[in-house]
C-alpha cells in the first residue's frame, strides 16, 4: 500500500528517453547481475501492435535509467535487446523483477532466427512458470561468442516499473535466495505484530486494536504481494484475483489505517476539521477498491495512489496537530508515518532512477513498514498507560473530592441543625392550621369519593342482582320437584326391597317389581330427575360465572401494579353492565394483547363509567327502541394497547368535550350524577402514563380512545 504514497508526485517525470543509438549488452566472465536499463530500447504506441510490426517498427527510443520507469499504459509496452555474450556459459537468466505485471511475453531468436513467444504473468497460472519464482525468469540461451538480439512485451494496469537484469545462473539463485531470506524477515515482523495484537484486543476489547491488526495483516499481503509471494503460496491458480489482490489489499489497509488513526486520536474531538478529511481519503479508498471489484483495475489503481499519498499528508498533518495539543499518543503516530514516508521516498526514487537499485533500496518499504508497525504497537501501549495513569488519578481526584465533600457536609449539617431547630418552632405553629385544614380536605374528598362510589356499588348491585336473579330463580324452582322425585324414588327402593327379600319365587319377584315401575311411571320419573339436576347445574354455572365476572372486575386481591388482560376485564365489565344494555347491541372486535401492567380493578372502573355514560347517551337518543349500538375495539402497537369504546348515542358538542373531564360536570339530570365519573376515569388513565381522548359529532355519538403503555 505504502509503496505508492510518494509515486505519483515523483512518477510525473518518469520518462526521459533519448534517441541515441540502442547499445548491445556484453556479458564477460567476471560479470555478476547487470542491470540493463540502460540498453533497453523502449516502443510505447497508442494501439496493440503485433510481433512482426515491432520488428519492422523505426520508434524504439533508448532507456537512460537502470530501471525503466515506463508509467501507466492502456496497451502493450515492447523493450528490445541486444546480447553479446563473452562467456563459455550458455546458461545466461533474464530476470523481470516486478512481479505484478499483467502479461509479459518473452520473445528469443533460434538458430534460424525465428522467433517464439513465451508468455507468462499474473493472466496465467503460477505453476505454468518454467521457473518456480515469482520473478519472471527466461533462459536466453546465447552462445559463446554470439550476439542476439531479444524483445519484451509488457503490459499491466499498475505501473510500468521494470528492474530487468541478466545473470549466470548461480549468480541469480544466490541473490534471489537472499531477497527470499529478507522478505522472510519482514513477514515473521508481520506475523509477530499482528498475533501479538490480535491477542491484545482479545483481551482489552479496544476497536483501535481491531483497526491495527487488520492494517498489519494488509500491509503485509500488500508488501509480498508486490514480491509475488501471495501468488506463489496463497492463490497460483486463480489469477483473476492475483490481477486485484495489490490494490485490494492496499485499499484495504489505507482505510484500516484512517480508521485506526481517527479511533487512536479521536480526531473527531481533537481534530475536528482534518476528521472530515480522513472520512473523505476513506470515501475515495473504497471508491477504489469497488472499481477495482468492478474489473476498472487501472483506474482503481490510480486512484488508491491518489488516495493514499493524500492519507499519508493528512495523517502526519492530524498527528501534527493533536501532538502540538499535548496528546502524547500523537508523537508515535507522527513518527511512525515519518519513517514509512522517507521509505516510501527512497522506494520512489529508487524506481525513477534517482537512487540506485539494490537491496536497501528495494527493501526500503519492508523495512520502513516493519519500524512503522513496531511504533504504532508500542502507540498502543503507551496508550493503555496512559490510559490506567489517567483512572488512577481520576479515582485519586474523585476521593480527594468525596473527602472534601465529606467535611463540607459535616459542617452544613452543624448549621442546618440549628435552622431546622429553629424552622421546627414556627412550624409547628403552622402545621396547627394546616392540619384542621388538611382534615377538612380528607373529610370532603371522602364524601366525593363515597358518593362515587356509592354511585358505582349501585349501578355494580342492580347488575349483579338482575345477573344473578335468573339462574338462582331457575335453582330453586327445580328443587321442590327434584325433592318429591327423589321421595318417589326412595319410597321405590323400599318397596322394591320388600319384594327382594319376600318368599316368593324371583319369577314373581320379577312380575311384581314389573309391575310396581310400570305404575310409577319409572322411565319418565327418571328422565325429569335428569332434567331437573342438568337445569340446577347450569344455574349453578352460571352464577359462578357471574360471580367470576364480579371478581375480576372488583379485583379486590390486586390492589399493585400487576399483569391483567384487558379482553378480560372488558369481558367482566360488560357482564356488570349488562343489565342496562336494554335493546342495545354490543359489537366486540378484540384483538391478540400482551398481558398488560397496570391497577387492574381501577381500569375496570374506567371501563364501566365510559360503558355507563355510553348506555345514557344510546338511551337518550333511541329511548326504548332498538338500534342503538355500543362498539368495542382493543388493538396495540410495540409500546402500547389502545381501547376504543364508541357508541351511537347523543353525541357531544365541543364546548361538552372541552369540559367533561372537570370534576364536577355532568350532562345528566339532578340525581342522576356525581360528575366525578369522567374525572376519576381521566386520572385514573393518567396514573398510568396513557392518554384518553375523545371523539363526538352531536348526534352522531362518541368515540373513547384509551392508549395503556404495556410496560408502566
Amino acid at each position: 500500500m505504502a509503496t505508492h504514497f510518494f509515486r505519483l508526485l515523483i512518477c510525473l517525470s518518469f520518462l526521459f528517453v533519448n534517441t541515441r543509438a540502442s547499445a548491445d549488452v556484453i556479458i564477460h566472465e567476471s560479470d555478476g547481475r547487470i542491470m540493463i536499463g540502460r540498453q533497453i530500447s523502449v516502443l510505447q504506441s497508442t494501439q496493440e501492435l503485433t510481433f512482426a510490426d515491432v520488428v519492422r517498427s523505426a520508434g524504439f527510443k533508448q532507456y537512460d535509467k537502470d530501471v525503466p520507469n515506463l508509467g501507466f499504459s492502456a496497451v502493450s509496452t515492447w523493450l528490445r535487446f541486444t546480447v553479446t555474450n563473452q562467456t563459455k556459459n550458455a546458461d545466461l537468466l533474464l530476470d523481470v523483477a516486478y512481479p505484478i505485471l499483467d502479461e509479459v511475453e518473452f520473445f528469443a531468436p533460434d538458430a534460424q532466427n525465428h522467433y517464439q513467444g513465451i508468455l507468462m504473468g499474473e493472466i496465467r497460472n503460477f505453476d505454468t512458470r518454467q521457473y518456480q519464482h515469482p520473478d519472471y525468469i527466461f533462459d536466453l540461451n546465447a552462445p559463446y561468442n554470439t550476439s542476439k538480439t531479444y524483445y519484451l512485451r509488457i503490459k499491466s494496469s499498475e505501473q510500468l516499473i521494470l528492474p530487468i537484469s541478466i545473470n549466470q545462473k548461480t549468480d541469480l539463485w544466490q541473490f534471489l535466495s537472499k531477497e527470499n531470506q529478507l522478505s522472510g524477515i519482514f513477514l515473521g515482523a508481520v506475523l509477530i505484530m499482528f498475533l501479538y495484537n490480535l491477542f491484545i484486543f482479545f483481551t482489552v476489547k479496544d476497536k483501535s486494536y481491531l483497526y491495527y491488526v487488520t492494517y498489519v495483516a494488509s500491509v503485509g499481503l500488500t508488501q509480498i504481494g508486490i514480491k509475488g509471494f501471495t501468488f506463489q503460496y496463497l492463490w497460483g491458480n486463480f489469477p483473476a484475483f492475483e490481477l486485484k489482490s495489490v490494490i485490494l489489499f492496499a485499499c484495504l489497509g489505507a482505510i484500516a489505517a484512517t480508521l485506526f488513526t481517527r479511533s487512536f486520536l479521536s480526531t473527531r474531538q481533537r481534530a475536528r476539521k482534518f476528521d472530515v478529511v480522513l472520512i473523505i481519503v476513506i470515501v475515495l479508498l473504497s471508491t477504489a477498491l469497488l472499481l477495482t471489484l468492478a474489473g476498472m483495475v487501472q483506474v482503481g489503481f490510480q486512484l488508491m495512489q491518489l488516495s493514499t499519498t493524500l492519507f499519508a499528508f493528512s495523517i502526519l498533518i492530524v498527528s501534527a496537530i493533536v501532538m502540538r495539543k499535548g496528546y502524547r499518543p500523537a508523537k508515535f503516530v507522527f513518527f511512525s508515518w515519518s519513517v514509512l514516508l522517507i521509505g516510501a521516498i527512497i522506494f520512489a526514487l529508487k524506481d525513477n532512477g534517482v537512487l540506485p537499485y539494490n537491496t536497501f533500496t528495494s527493501y526500503s518499504m519492508q523495512g520502513a513498514s516493519v519500524i512503522e508497525m513496531a511504533l504504532l504497537s508500542f502507540g498502543l501501549a503507551d496508550r493503555i498507560n496512559i490510559l490506567k495513569r489517567e483512572k488512577a488519578e481520576s479515582q485519586a481526584e474523585a476521593l480527594s473530592i468525596a473527602m472534601e465533600n465529606e467535611r463540607i457536609i459535616r459542617e452544613q449539617n452543624v448549621i442546618l441543625e440549628l435552622k431546622v431547630t429553629e424552622r421546627t418552632t414556627a412550624l409547628s405553629e403552622s402545621n396547627l392550621e394546616l392540619n384542621q385544614t388538611l382534615e377538612d380536605l380528607k373529610q370532603a374528598q371522602s364524601q366525593l369519593v363515597e358518593a362515587e362510589k356509592m354511585a358505582s356499588l349501585g349501578q355494580l348491585t342492580a347488575g349483579i342482582a338482575h345477573e344473578i336473579n335468573n339462574p338462582i330463580n331457575f335453582v330453586t324452582s327445580n328443587i321442590k320437584p327434584l325433592n318429591r322425585d327423589i321421595e318417589i324414588m326412595l319410597e321405590a327402593l323400599t318397596v322394591i326391597e320388600n319384594v327382594g327379600i319376600s318368599d316368593s319365587s324371583p319369577a314373581d319377584k320379577q312380575k311384581q317389581i314389573k309391575e310396581y315401575k310400570e305404575e310409577l311411571d319409572f322411565d319418565y320419573l327418571t328422565h325429569e330427575i335428569k332434567h331437573l339436576v342438568k337445569g340446577i347445574n347450569e344455574g349453578a354455572t352460571r352464577t359462578a360465572e357471574i360471580v367470576k365476572g364480579l371478581k375480576i372486575f372488583s379485583r379486590l386481591d390486586e390492589d399493585d401494579l400487576k399483569k391483567a388482560d384487558i379482553n378480560e376485564g372488558l369481558e367482566s365489565t360488560m357482564i356488570i353492565a349488562n343489565n342496562m344494555l336494554n335493546k342495545i347491541k354490543v359489537i366486540k372486535h378484540y384483538g391478540d394483547l400482551p398481558k398488560v401492567e397496570c391497577y387492574a380493578g381501577k381500569m375496570n372502573q374506567v371501563f364501566l363509567n365510559i360503558i355507563s355514560n355510553a348506555v345514557y347517551a344510546v338511551h337518550k337518543k333511541f329511548g326504548e327502541n332498538e338500534g342503538g349500538e355500543i362498539n368495542i375495539l382493543t388493538n396495540r402497537d410495540e409500546k402500547n394497547v389502545f381501547i376504543t369504546i364508541k357508541d351511537n348515542g347523543m353525541g357531544m358538542d365541543d364546548k361538552t368535550q372541552k369540559k367533561l373531564f372537570e370534576p364536577f360536570f355532568t350532562t345528566k339530570d339532578v340525581g342522576e350524577g356525581t360528575g366525578l365519573g369522567m374525572s376519576i376515569a381521566y386520572n385514573t388513565i393518567k396514573k398510568h402514563n396513557g392518554t384518553i381522548r375523545v371523539d363526538s359529532i352531536p348526534g352522531e355519538g362518541a368515540a373513547f380512545v384509551l392508549q395503556i403503555p404495556i410496560n408502566h
